[in-house]
């Protein structure tokens, strides 16, 4: 006898509105972030445009991923890290990969681009839940370790040659973060952890540009024109929302005075347009979504769906203390985009698509517990049928 019971429930309810708020309130401070850089270009919409592109494509990746079971995608593991490491070799080919300020992060694809690593991190987390799930008794085994470690270092390198940092940093912190869920030994953990650990200052000293970014960090007033611009001004348009903010759409900042204001440095508009409250009201509304997430992955039937809902979580996590990290000038510059936010179609999409993934993964926890419920009360009845017929 098959429930018609809905499984939907609070928390995936909660999730459905955070993000649908997330993407919503991101148009609106893309529009308001953009408008007057976008205009001098011709059109004051072109960012909000592709924004809501994005949106809407997302939305409609996120309801259809609903239906698609991750547990049976598994055995495409290996595929699906081939494919994302082709597409992270091609924004290296001439005429395919699009290069901005110095940097090729962007397959180009006539009227939409792709950012390939962006969909890396996810492929990462998939990747890492369906080994680590199906290898659970030798995880504390090193070999075990060895094609997470594998899998991770490749996307890392070709990452770094971008260049991007930043990326570079969120993938391998969620590598270790999967590999701690996925149950490693904390001698293991503590090997892999302290050269990830040393890594960042090397990495930092390989490029001079990093080092003088470092510096900047540092003190951005001893060069206020030109690394310690954009700190500068992203502490002060934070500086200047106080605790109400100046409004929304009335920010000063994006005036062409902080670089990037509708996509990595956002959360400094936000800022400043709806003041430390709002600013707060945002951060509470990711915290709410990452628990829901966790709250989704400790009801999973499936070490797989435990790992797999608990990586996009920390994908979510890790970005977001990442970019608030940078544009409070907690940690040094460098380019991050704020899930759900910030300008960007490719990140949009992708994330959205994850959620539709973990959304399916609770249907599938929901209907296994229906189905465990339904054959409790069969065995109930037919207990008290033997009963009734022996009376």
């Amino acid at each position: 006898m098959k429930s018609k019971k809905c499984w939907i429930g609070g928390v995936e309810i909660v999730v459905i509105l955070c993000v649908a708020f997330l993407s919503v309130f991101g148009c609106i401070m893309v529009y308001s972030a953009s408008y007057y850089s976008a205009g001098r270009l011709g059109n004051e919409y072109h960012f909000l445009i592709k924004q809501i592109i994005g949106v809407l494509l997302g939305a409609l990746c996120l309801f259809v991923c609903t239906f698609i079971n991750p547990e049976k995608l598994k055995r495409f593991k290996w595929l699906a890290v081939i494919v994302s490491a082709g597409l992270l070799v091609l924004v290296f080919i001439p005429g395919i990969g699009i290069e901005n300020y110095g940097a090729r992060r962007w397959i180009g694809l006539g009227f939409f681009s792709i950012q390939p690593s962006e969909i890396a991190k996810f492929v990462l987390v998939f990747f890492c839940a369906v080994h680590l799930s199906e290898n659970y008794d030798r995880v504390k085994k090193f070999k075990t370790l060895i094609p997470p470690l594998l899998v991770g270092g490749l996307f890392c390198g070709l990452v770094i040659l971008e260049p991007n940092m930043s990326i570079t940093m969120c993938i391998g912190l969620v590598l270790i973060i999967m590999l701690f869920l996925g149950g490693i030994s904390f001698k293991h953990f503590a090997c892999l952890a302290v050269p990830g650990v040393l890594a960042v200052p090397a990495l930092i000293f390989m490029e001079p540009y990093r080092v003088k970014r470092l510096m900047a960090f540092l003190n951005p007033w001893a060069s206020p024109q030109a690394e310690g611009f954009q700190l500068i001004q992203s502490l002060y348009g934070l500086g200047a929302g106080g605790l109400f903010g100046v409004g929304l759409f009335n920010s000063r900042q994006k005036y062409s005075f902080l670089p990037f204001a509708e996509s990595d440095f956002i959360f400094s508009i936000i800022g400043e347009e709806l003041g430390f409250i709002g600013a707060m009201f945002i951060v509470l509304v990711f915290i709410v979504l990452v628990v829901s997430l966790i709250i989704i992955a400790k009801r999973a039937k499936t070490r797989f769906g435990m790992l797999f809902v608990a990586g996009v979580a920390s994908v979510i996590a890790v970005q977001t203390i990442l970019n608030i990290a940078v544009v409070t000038g907690s940690i040094p510059p460098t380019g991050l985009p704020l899930p759900f936010i910030s300008a960007g179609s490719t990140s949009l999409i992708v994330f959205m698509s994850a959620i539709g993934l973990c959304l399916n993964i609770s249907k599938q926890s929901k209907i296994s517990n229906i189905g465990e419920v339904t054959v409790i009360e069969n065995k109930k009845l037919n207990k008290f049928y033997r009963k009734v017929r022996v009376k």
